[in-house]
């Protein structure tokens, strides 16, 4: 999932509804982390419910591939908000550095809110026929 740029995070309204979101990703010691602003509707619906999907996608949320299930998590600690930042930056680089800057000059930064999302499994890959790939 970490060789795409985008990645279709869909939380859930208190209705059950799904609410996808393209996003940027990057994967650390086999987690995600995402950021986005903090009081996002993304960050309101994940502290009503952890369960998420997310399915890579294009800028604008055509999805590219499956989806998986995942339990995600809002970073509370400045340590894991740390590593969470600099997994983003190694993947996005001057990309990441330029929003930061932006995000620094309209104050934003110190407002974002930083998801850690543990994923689930992937289904082992069947061919056409149903037998396993190897």
């Amino acid at each position: 999932m970490d060789a795409h740029r985008y990645a279709s995070l869909a939380t859930r309204r208190r209705s059950g509804a799904e609410v996808a979101t393209p996003v940027w990703f990057a994967e650390r010691d086999g987690r995600l982390y995402v950021f986005t602003a903090g009081d996002s509707g993304k960050v309101k619906r994940l502290r009503h419910t952890p369960r998420v999907r997310l399915a890579p996608c294009d800028a604008r949320g055509a999805i590219r591939g499956a989806w998986r299930e995942g339990t995600a998590r809002l970073v509370g600690d400045g340590a894991a908000a740390a590593r969470a930042h600099a997994a983003l930056r190694a993947k996005y680089g001057w990309r990441m550095r330029v929003l930061d800057l932006f995000s620094s000059l309209t104050g934003r930064i110190g407002r974002r809110a930083w998801i850690e999302i543990d994923l689930a499994p992937a289904p082992p890959s069947t061919d056409p026929a149903g037998a396993p790939r190897r």
